[in-house]
């Protein structure tokens, strides 16, 4: 049997060569059902602006139905995880007093146990990883050691993977922006200043993003009128 070094490495490298962040998670939630003991489903939640909660690379139903009540009642492991903890246990949710309503409603959904890491702060954003069990009691003291290591590595690789996804996205808005520009250059034979102007006013009056005004430009050849509704 290999030790657990060996599946972490193994693991960073594999999530280092998925292709965006989904699928990152999707192999980090499959990673943490085979490695972390007493798991039986598991997703990532993501509260962007502190409030709005959602559930990313479920491995069922269940994790998606938990992640509903917490944003439906505002409380339960992973908000406290994602807010205030690094680390959150449930182990009988059945008697769990900390979150009354939500507690009642995610037993009666099936989800005995729940253990909750945080991943990532950033801003209002937040994110952590869920664990359930089906079993009251399924979470040990290994369960959250190990829960906490194969975070670590999942966060780095997720946090590479969003910087390369932002930088991609800045790249392609600049040659998009550009593409536009040109157009304008070379219709209005003004200078480049004068086109991006162009397009920040265009953009202001059709109340657009100024990328969308730019692709708009590019692939009907006017600019967008105040009726415009961007894709």
């Amino acid at each position: 049997m290999r030790d657990l070094a060996t599946e972490l490495a193994e693991l960073a490298r594999s999530l280092q060569q998925e292709p965006d962040s989904d699928a990152i998670l999707a192999g980090f939630v499959h990673a943490a059902l085979d490695l972390i003991p007493g798991v039986d489903e598991g997703s990532v939640s993501v509260v962007l602006g502190r409030k709005n909660i959602g559930s990313r690379a479920p491995s069922g139903g269940l994790p998606e139905r938990i992640d509903a009540l917490q944003m439906e009642t505002g409380q339960g492991p992973c908000l406290e995880a994602a807010y205030e903890q690094r680390t959150v246990r449930v182990a009988d949710m059945a008697h769990e007093e900390r979150w009354p309503l939500f507690a009642q409603r995610a037993t009666e959904a099936g989800a005995k146990g729940m253990l909750s890491i945080q991943l990532w702060v950033e801003g209002d954003d937040l994110g952590a990883l869920n664990l359930y069990s089906y079993e009251a009691n399924a979470f040990t003291d290994e369960s959250e050691n190990i829960g906490l290591l194969v975070a670590s590595h999942a966060s780095v690789a997720f946090a590479e993977a969003e910087k390369s996804r932002q930088l991609h996205e800045a790249v392609n808005s600049r040659d998009v922006i550009g593409q536009a520009k040109g157009i304008l250059m070379e219709r209005h034979k003004i200078s480049g200043e004068q086109a991006f102007i162009v397009l920040s006013i265009a953009s202001q009056r059709a109340h657009i993003k100024l990328w969308d005004v730019a692709d708009h430009l590019i692939n009907s050849g006017e600019l967008p009128g105040r009726k415009y509704i961007a894709r």
